[in-house]
């Protein structure tokens, strides 16, 4: 199990940027695919970004793809998600989330694939 903190939200402009940040504990982040998703209110969480375990291969929903751009510092234990052109419909909390494993599934984009969630950090875009 990881333990995962999410950090960077804010209220922004429409047409805004922000890094969002997520610091995992323990010795075995690089052996985990890691994942961004959003839920906004009264809607499902929905999947934004996943990275692999070394960083190489990155995968974005098909709204965010060209305005984010996902990361990963293994020496940190942190992955990024970099938000540019923020849309008021960017609006939701964002959770990082980790999958454990080497399998072929680390661009799910399916929750129940992930294991270990955090807490999530709230993005506010105003038009």
């Amino acid at each position: 199990q990881v333990q995962l903190v999410e950090s960077g939200g804010g209220l922004v402009q429409a047409g805004g940027s922000l890094r969002l940040s997520c610091a995992a504990s323990g010795r075995t982040f690089s052996s985990y695919a890691m994942a961004w998703f959003r839920q906004a209110p009264e809607r499902e969480r929905e999947f934004a970004a996943a990275i692999s375990w070394t960083g190489a291969r990155t995968t974005y929903a098909d709204s965010v793809k060209g305005r984010f751009t996902i990361s990963r510092d293994n020496a940190k234990n942190t992955v990024y998600l970099q938000m540019n052109s923020l849309k008021p419909e960017d609006t939701a909390v964002y959770y990082c989330a980790a999958q454990i494993g080497y399998g072929p599934s680390w661009d799910s984009r399916n929750s129940f694939d992930y294991n270990d969630w955090g807490q999530g950090t709230q993005v506010t875009v105003s038009s």
